[in-house]
This record gives C-alpha cells, sequence and structure tokens, in this order.
C-alpha cells in the first residue's frame, strides 16, 4: 500500500505541471504571436516479476507483472505552427507570413547587459527619447532591432508608417519626405534548440558548443539578398495557435487521471489503516 501511495503521489506531481502548462495555453490564447506548448509523459523505472512459470495460458498482454512507480513530464516542446491572421488596420502592426520568421528584439540581460531575442508578436509603438528622436519598441518596450542589430530610431513628427514585404519600415513625413529602416528578421533553423524567455519571446541557447552547433545553424539573419524570402504584412497581426477545443480535451483528461490517483492514495490509506486495526 506504501508503494501505491508514492507511485501515484510521482505522478500527480507531473499531472500537475501539465496542468499549469494547459493554464497557462488557455491564458495565452488571445496573446499575438503566442505558441502553445505540448506535453509528453514517459513511463519511471519499473520493476518485472517473472512469475508465470506455472501459466500455460496464453495471453495478448506481456508475462509476468510489471509494477510500476509512477509516469514523469519526458518532453515539453513548442508548437511552431503559424496561427491566423488577423486584420487590425492599424500601421504599425506587422505579422509573418512566412512560419519560422521571426522580429529581432534588444533585452536587457544581467550578465551581458543586452541579448538579442526573437518573437513573432508585431505589435509595436514609438517611445520617445532624450534627443528628440523616436525609438520604435515593443508593447513591453523593448527596442527592435535593424538588420546591423542596432535598436531603430527616427526622427520625430512621423506622419504615418508602412512596411513592405522585404521588411523595410518607412517613416512618411507631412513634407512627403521619408526615412527607411530595415528591420531584422531571422529564420528559425533548429526549433528544438530554441529556448523560452517569457511570453512570445525565445532565444538562442547558451551551449551551442556542446551541442556541436553554431548561431547560424539554430537561427540565421536574413541580409542582402536573402531579404527577398522574407514575407511581412502591414497592418495584420498573428494571432495564437492555441486550439482552444484541444486544450479543454487534455485538461478534462489530466483532471480525471488526477482524481484517479488520489482515489489511489485514499484507497491504500484506508486499507493501510484496516491492516493495522487487525494487528
Amino acid at each position: 500500500m506504501l508503494r501505491t501511495m508514492i507511485t501515484a503521489t510521482n505522478t500527480m506531481s507531473q499531472l500537475q505541471s501539465q496542468l499549469d502548462i494547459i493554464g497557462n495555453n488557455l491564458a495565452n490564447s488571445n496573446t499575438n504571436g503566442y505558441k502553445a506548448k505540448d506535453v509528453k509523459f514517459q513511463e519511471l523505472l519499473y520493476q518485472q516479476f517473472n512469475n508465470d512459470k506455472l501459466d500455460k495460458v496464453e495471453r495478448q498482454s506481456p508475462t509476468g507483472i510489471r509494477y510500476g512507480v509512477g509516469a514523469s513530464l519526458a518532453q515539453t516542446t513548442m508548437n511552431w505552427k503559424q496561427g491566423s491572421l488577423q486584420s487590425t488596420g492599424r500601421d504599425l502592426d506587422f505579422a509573418f507570413q512566412e512560419p519560422k520568421q521571426y522580429f529581432n528584439i534588444l533585452m536587457p540581460d544581467g550578465e551581458n547587459g543586452q541579448q538579442t531575442a526573437y518573437t513573432r508578436q508585431g505589435s509595436f509603438y514609438v517611445s520617445p527619447m532624450e534627443n528628440g528622436s523616436l525609438m520604435l519598441v515593443t508593447g513591453e518596450g523593448y527596442p527592435v532591432a535593424d538588420s546591423a542589430g542596432q535598436a531603430i530610431t527616427i526622427p520625430d513628427n512621423v506622419s504615418s508608417f508602412s512596411v513592405n514585404e522585404a521588411g523595410i519600415l518607412t517613416a512618411t513625413y507631412p513634407d512627403g519626405s521619408t526615412v527607411k529602416k530595415e528591420l531584422a528578421v531571422s529564420v528559425l533553423q533548429k526549433p528544438q534548440l530554441m529556448e523560452h524567455l517569457s511570453g512570445t519571446y525565445i532565444k538562442l541557447p547558451t551551449n551551442l558548443a556542446e551541442l556541436g552547433v553554431n548561431e547560424q545553424d539554430v537561427m540565421m539573419n536574413l541580409q542582402g539578398a536573402d531579404r527577398g524570402d522574407i514575407a511581412v504584412a502591414n497592418q495584420l497581426l498573428e494571432m495564437s495557435n492555441v486550439d482552444i477545443s484541444k486544450e479543454m480535451t487534455e485538461l478534462m483528461t489530466a483532471q480525471r487521471s488526477y482524481q484517479f490517483n488520489a482515489r489511489s492514495i485514499t484507497l491504500a490509506d484506508q486499507m493501510m489503516g484496516l491492516i493495522n486495526g487487525i494487528r
């Protein structure tokens, strides 16, 4: 009975992690550019009791008794499928029409001062600077990088913005003059190696050398002639790819599994109580 309780407890802790991931997916079902997370379980170590020597009956199941100790989360993966595009009519809303292209964002890093993050959330804003210029930023205030890896800044008093398919941002002024900036766009080559930062932001792993790859193998920055492969649409935003019906189904399944294991602990406790009473 004690082993039954340990097995159920091991599984319940992993099911709680799955419930947390499902809850996070549902909470971000309306977050632009968000990619849902999927979980996979694996069996923990088990013991095999080969007590079938006198049992000559043919069986469909494996012979003997296999006594496990529960299940654990084997892998948490991102669903990289592209979300649907929604029209917003806003000049600084951009969306990729290719599933593996990402904007480059400059985020603070406690150790190195600054790091490059990647996102498909293209809802941008302009923030005034002390020198009178404007900086293109995300909704959280992080600077958007240009093709040279620097923060995009433009003079003030802009009347309108637009972006073409090649990722060229054009700021138009009342006198008809324009300023053009190249948005940094990168292509995700090996999505399974990326690390999740927060929200819709991901970054390159810190142990590239240990993994036997370099930065260009994982995330390639589109430069020069390669910028012709960029497919950006203006006044559109990519919606979250969370499938609410799928998440709700998995939520109910996980809850039932959690209840089953909790019931196992209750029954094992009752049986131990009966045994102690007989003594």
